[in-house]
């Protein structure tokens, strides 16, 4: 078995490459499918391949992996994968080499490669979100000119503003040399906006665990369909615990003896899904159905000590844990459903 460590970079990467015999070889490749290819593919002995979870990573595993090798992806964060590497200097090559010996000691772990489906869905929602960020900049925009001119936009659905700003009576100026540009172009964005839409709702449709988290009052197809593509396989947790600490919901901690210290969330998972759980739990909180009162109680309580933002921010929390409970349990949110699942969650 030869054991390769790959650091990966855009244009080029760094290879460290251990034979059966012992020999290291070290080489730069550019990070081309031909490139790898022509390097990799000539190997007749068995290849494991140790590489970092990055952007690039999953095209570059597959791509090795076509060519016969054994490929791992590994998580980043785990510190005993560089123990060889000096801290005071880091190169691509010292890199290299710590990722080979990582690999020939196994002193890595593995982190989770997801899967087609979740791929596809995640790729949708990073377009969408783009695709609305740059409209609100483009909203934003538009109000400051409107307000340079003494004229005021009442508030209005974003998929609406481009219309009420066409039937509003503005300077010719302003009109036709600022706003012009800027309605067409906010148009063109809801429409693509819509397409997204009509697209990640026909990926929920074909989804069984989609709908049944979208029973939760507050969570709608978008971050039912996020939370399904991040977590992507529900067996990987064991506990709720861990989703949170997955998707940075738990406090940070540092504690020592007899000191402990909590402080913020930690905020190491998907900025996006914790993102939507939070505007999830503002969304349960106008909910009046009656399967959501001990939620709200519970929210309450927590209120009561800490304030209306923390009580939110820990109601997503719960979010998270009932919502994994749901998927795995292939149950549906309701009054029985719920209670077993604040039970299973942790309160």
């Amino acid at each position: 078995m030869q054991y390769v460590g790959f650091d990966l970079g855009k244009v080029n990467s760094q290879i460290c490459l251990i034979t059966e015999d012992g020999e290291l070889i070290e080489k730069r490749l550019k990070t081309e499918r031909e490139t790898l290819a022509q390097f990799f593919g000539r190997r007749s002995e068995k290849v494991c391949i140790l590489i970092e979870a990055s952007t690039e990573s999953e095209w570059v595993a597959r791509c090795l992996e076509e060519l016969g090798c054994r490929v791992i992806v590994a998580d980043p964060n785990f510190a005993p994968m560089y123990a060889t590497r000096s801290k005071k200097v880091k190169t691509d090559r010292r890199d290299a080499r710590a990722l080979c010996e990582a690999c020939r000691l196994g002193a890595y772990r593995a982190a989770h490669r997801i899967s087609d489906e979740a791929r596809a869905t995640k790729n949708w929602l990073a377009v969408r979100e783009q695709l609305v960020l740059t409209r609100s900049r483009y909203i934003s925009f538009a109000k400051s000119l409107l307000r340079g001119e003494g004229l005021r936009l009442n508030s209005v659905d974003a998929d609406r503003l481009s219309d009420k700003l066409e039937a509003m009576e503005l300077p010719k100026v302003l009109r036709q040399t600022l706003l012009t540009p800027l309605i067409a172009a906010m148009k063109t964005l809801d429409e693509q906006i819509k397409i997204t839409d009509k697209e990640l709702e026909r990926l929920a449709a074909d989804n069984e665990t989609v709908k049944r988290l979208q029973t939760v009052p507050g969570v709608g197809v978008i971050t039912a369909a996020s939370f399904a593509a991040v977590i992507d396989n529900v067996e990987r947790f064991e506990t709720a615990k861990q989703v949170r600490m997955y998707l940075g919901l738990v406090p940070s901690e540092n504690s020592s003896g007899e000191r402990r210290q909590r402080g913020r969330l930690t905020k190491t998972g998907n900025r996006r899904l914790r993102y939507l759980l939070v505007e999830a739990a503002w969304s349960l909180l106008r909910s009046k159905k009656a399967d959501t009162a001990k939620l709200h109680k519970w929210r309450r309580e927590i209120a009561a000590r800490r304030g209306k933002q923390i009580a939110v921010v820990a109601l997503a929390r719960k979010l998270a844990g009932i919502l994994y409970a749901m998927w795995r349990d292939g149950t549906e949110f309701g009054i029985v459903g719920q209670e077993s699942q604040l039970m299973m969650t942790g309160s």
